[in-house]
This record gives structure tokens, sequence and C-alpha cells, in this order.
């Protein structure tokens, strides 16, 4: 058995054995050597530390043992013998490492040959690839620069893979399952045809290889008509076919009519909004430089389900100078991420006030305090102050995140529900403390 195909073993041994390739070597023993006097062998070697052997194989074609084993040290290839003498003496036995590049050039030149037997080819033949080149000799590092060489011949380019293969578009309605609709198949085959750096041939059969059934009819008759067609000239053509007939007035005018739906966001409105001014832009219903002004318009028009978030995010105010997709999809999720957490704070308040009706006889400062949000939070007021009296910075707080000086409908920082409680309960200390003392009015007597 040669060294490469040693090698190829111990690598498949470990890992059906789950070894660390760097800590496994193997060693070719007879049938009848113990395995403490193979630990005790192996030892000898300094350098590998302490070993210990994790499996044990008989080969018929050597008629002999190998032995996995695991050493203490990371296992060098300069620092390892290529045999070892047993301690009672006798044959030395033979120690394969995985030794790095040299036993994976080692294997990959035996491959090579084999392929070049397989396909009838010597090295010679190599030659003629590489006039300009050395001729390649039999040594390992002139096959892998002959070889590099090659590769890098006929390796293709980059040509766009990152898009993978367009999805299966049929024609067929209803679309059947497993199949894209056509404005989305559309969509990806249009951004291949723009972005990939592949030609034309490459584009047309990336295209082809998706089509099926009466759209894949439509490009063979133009192909048939043209055969030099343009990828491009083949998108068309199916838009023509399976595409929308509105002009795009009639695509300008449903766009100027679309309104937020039962339960939508304003986020997912907007991104509808934005797929309709799309297709109304690539038919002509409007000038692209009008863009963000009539999805400004229209997201008011249509934002019937959400006029505090637009007054806001102050969205009229800005009609002058109004905000691309992307500026807008932000401001309009931040917001709306506000709005979740503000409900789940308020849930939360109510849930401990819940808590405190089970038995009032018990009830500590921090449950009063629970009250006391929920109530304000209502309301959305500060805790009450004497009539005239100025209130102070510490009764003026946020109710999201607990520092003074603005409130929650226009926080930014993230939620403090602990602070926001401990101010609380101080409030409730000095109304209480106001109330001992004479000095609180009658609402704060009621609070």
């Amino acid at each position: 058995m040669e060294k490469t195909e040693l090698v190829s073993e111990l690598k498949r041994w470990c890992r059906g054995e789950g070894l660390d390739e760097t800590h496994a070597f193997m060693t070719i023993v007879p049938e009848d050597v113990e395995i403490s006097e193979v630990e005790e062998t192996l030892e000898t070697i300094k350098s590998l530390g302490r070993v210990r052997v994790r499996g044990r194989n008989f080969s018929a074609r050597l008629n002999r043992r190998m032995v996995l084993c695991e050493s203490k040290e990371t296992v060098r290839e300069e620092s390892v013998p290529s045999e070892v003498v047993p301690i009672d003496g006798g044959e030395a036995w033979p120690v394969i490492i995985l030794g790095g590049a040299q036993a994976a050039a080692e294997e990959f030149n035996s491959k090579l040959k084999g392929l070049l037997q397989a396909e009838g080819k010597t090295m010679e033949d190599l030659k003629s690839l590489f006039p300009s080149t050395p001729p390649p000799t039999s040594s390992t590092e002139s096959i892998l620069r002959a070889v590099g060489d090659l590769l890098e011949k006929t390796t293709k380019p980059a040509d766009g893979g990152s898009y993978g293969r367009l999805r299966m578009f049929s024609g067929a309605l209803p679309t059947p399952p497993g199949e894209e609709p056509f404005d989305n198949w559309l969509e990806q085959a249009s951004l291949m045809v723009e972005e990939t750096e592949c030609s034309d041939r490459e584009k047309r059969r990336r295209i082809i290889g998706s089509l099926k059934g009466p759209a894949l009819e439509i490009v063979k008759a133009v192909r048939h008509a043209d055969p030099d067609a343009s990828p491009k000239e083949c998108l068309e053509a199916l838009e023509s076919a399976f595409g929308s007939a509105e002009s795009g007035d009639d695509l300008y005018f449903a766009f100027r009519l679309m309104q937020q739906q039962k339960g939508e966001k304003l986020s997912d409105f907007l991104r509808r909004l934005e797929r309709s001014l799309v297709k109304v832009i690539q038919r002509g219903g409007l000038p692209a430089s009008g863009k963000d002004q009539a999805r400004l318009e229209q997201l008011l028009r249509g934002a019937i389900a959400s006029d505090l978030m637009l007054i806001q995010l102050r969205l009229r105010e800005r009609r002058a100078a109004p905000p691309n997709f992307l500026q807008l999809l932000t401001e309009i999720r931040a917001e709306e991420e506000y709005e979740t957490s503000r409900k789940k704070l308020s849930a939360s308040v109510h849930q401990v006030h819940a808590n405190t009706e089970v038995d009032n006889s018990n009830k500590m400062p921090e449950q009063d305090a629970a009250v006391t949000v929920s109530t304000m939070e209502a309301s959305k007021q500060v805790p009450k102050t004497p009539k005239g009296a100025p209130k102070s910075s510490e009764e003026n707080f946020c109710y999201r995140c607990g520092e003074s000086g603005h409130f929650a409908t226009k926080c930014r920082n993230p939620e403090n529900q602990a602070k926001v409680i401990r101010k609380l309960i101080h409030a409730l200390k000095v109304t209480k403390d106001r109330q001992q003392t004479g000095d609180a009015t009658p609402n704060e007597v009621n609070c």
C-alpha cells in the first residue's frame, strides 16, 4: 500500500473517529503487539508527548494491524520520524502523519497521474499547453505549477453567479405551485440582465432555462424571428404577452386610488405603494423625477388608519422636500417599533395593576406606582401638583426611558421601565408627604 493511500486512510479514520488531524497519526504493527506496547514505544518520540491508541484495524493487504493514535502535542512533520523501533527491538514500525502540504501534494500528484492515465494523456501532453513556460517534470512542484496555469487559463471569470438560477415561470394561470408570478419573475430576470457581467448568450440561456409552456413558446418565436435577439428583447416580448395591458396613465390613476387596508401597517402600505409606483414610472405614467413627491402625497392621502403617526412624523410639513423611499421607510419603521414598545409597556403596567386588585391588604408602594402608571399612561399627564405651583424637573419625565426634559411621544432612547417605576414611586411618596402636611390639593388627596 502506497504512502498516499495510507495518508488517505488516516484522513478518513480521523473523520470517522472525530479526531483532530493535528494531533493524530497512524502506525503499522504486527498483529500480536499489545496496545500498551504501542503506546510505550511511540512515547519514546519526545515531540509527541503522551500517546493514546484510539483505534485498531487489521489490513489483509498488509497482513498487519493499523493503529490510530492521538498525541497530546501537535504532530509536526519536521519533528516526527518516519518510523520508530519497538522497545523490545525488532523491525521498525512506520509512522504515518498528515504531513500538511507535502502529503496533500503527494496525494494530488497520485490523483493527477490517475486522471491523465484515464484520459489517455501523459505529462508530456501538458507541454503543448504552455509553450512559453518551462516544461513540467515529474516533480510535485512542477505538476502543481502546470495544473495551476491550466486552471487559470480555463476557469471562466465570475459572471454574476450570485443571482443563482431564476425561478420557473410558465405563464399558466392560476400560477402553479413552485412557480413565480410574472411580475416577481420579471423583476428577478431584469436584475439579472442589468447587473450581471456575463455574455448575452449566457443571459439568454438563463432566461430560457427558467421558462416552460406558453412562456417558452414566446421566446422560441422571438429567437426564430431573430436568432441574435438580445435578452432585453426576450423580456419585452414576455412582458407584452403576460404583463399588464394597462397604460401608464391607467396605472397612475390606480396608484392615486390606493388606500391603507384594515389592519395593514403603515410600512406595509408604503411598500405596496412603491411597487405600484415603479410600474407607473416604467410605463411612462409619471416622470422619475416626481416619484418622491407622488409617493408622499399618496401616503398622506391613503393612510386613513395612521393619522396620528403621520402627525408625529411631521410628513405634511415636509411636502416641499419629500424624503426618498428608503428614508421614509426607515422613519416609519422606527415609529412603529416605538409604538409596539409602548404598548408592551402599557400591557405590563396593566398586568401589575390587575395583580394589586387581588389582595389590597398587602399593597406595597410599588403597586401604588403601578396604579399611577396606568392612570397617567391613559391620560398622558405627569403626577398632579398644587394649582399654580411650578412643576419640578423630577415630575416632568418620560414614561419610556425615565429621563427628564421630554415626553414619551418624542423619545428615542432605549426603554427603561425600572427607572420609570422608581420615579413614579418617588412622585407618589412626595404626594403622600404633601397630604400629611396639608399642602396637597383636593385632586392630590383623591389620587
